[in-house]
């Protein structure tokens, strides 16, 4: 019989690229399905910059609690039946900032959306800050193309869009807000800068800030023309570890 794995994944706004406490990045090891669990960054939407590497392996080769690697997929080196093995074989795979369209459109020439969707039906723990958030939704806020626009793509293992920044960088909010409003984009999820959000087979399961007053919203059409926001509760990380997995 088929064992059913809860499906998880998390929005983060920040972590070991924009922080030097390690909280976000603490919380999200502690909900993979192992103690010491295998951590794979994909910088693919940075066109895997060798600064962001670097920042990785420096940072989690200094963690006594997982077992870093890096998928490069810009100098590929795996064949097809390696990468399946490679990305199966995580426990959690953290995405890397920068550009979503473009990493959405790598990821597909190589069949690495294919292999992340199966990885996530059997446990991994999907997680990503910026584009490496917004890749898991139907849609997403993203200033790919230039201006912030909407982007109507996504792997759509996320209901509903994301926006990441949402009080980060100008502009971010009324965009989205209109996006919504319009019907551009479908009701989602808006990240604030320190914060993250855990979702489990499609549905919010916990949400954290390491930064007081920074949250996590869902934001919605409202009816008449507008939209609706309403906050997810968090947890602050400064007052207690974050619960085990």
């Amino acid at each position: 019989m088929a064992v059913a794995h809860p499906k998880r994944l998390a929005l983060l706004g920040g972590g070991f690229s924009t922080d030097d406490d390690g909280l976000l990045d603490d919380w999200v090891l502690s909900r993979a399905r192992v103690p010491r669990p295998a951590v794979c960054f994909v910088p693919t939407a940075s066109g895997d910059a060798a600064a962001y590497v670097d920042r990785f392996r420096t940072v989690f080769a200094a963690r006594p609690d997982c077992d870093p690697s890096v998928l490069h997929l810009f100098r590929r080196e795996l064949d097809d039946d390696a990468l399946r093995s490679f990305l199966l074989a995580q426990d959690v795979v953290y995405v890397g900032g920068g550009n979503t369209a473009n990493l959405l459109a790598v990821w597909r020439a190589h069949g690495v959306d294919r292999l992340l969707r199966e990885a996530y039906g059997c446990g991994t723990l999907l997680c990503g800050i910026s584009a490496g958030a917004n890749c898991w939704a139907e849609g997403s806020h993203t200033d790919s193309f230039g201006p912030l626009t909407y982007l109507s793509d996504g792997l759509g293992l996320l209901p509903g869009s994301v926006c990441p920044h949402w009080d980060g960088e100008p502009g971010r909010r009324p965009s989205y807000r209109a996006a919504v409003a319009t019907g551009q984009l479908p009701a989602g999820w808006a990240v604030e800068d320190g914060s993250g959000a855990l979702f489990t087979d499609g549905a919010p399961t916990d949400a954290v800030t390491r930064v007081r007053g920074a949250g996590v919203y869902r934001v919605a059409p409202d009816g008449a023309g507008g939209v609706t926001e309403d906050a997810l509760p968090c947890r602050f990380l400064g007052d207690a570890p974050a619960l085990p997995g």
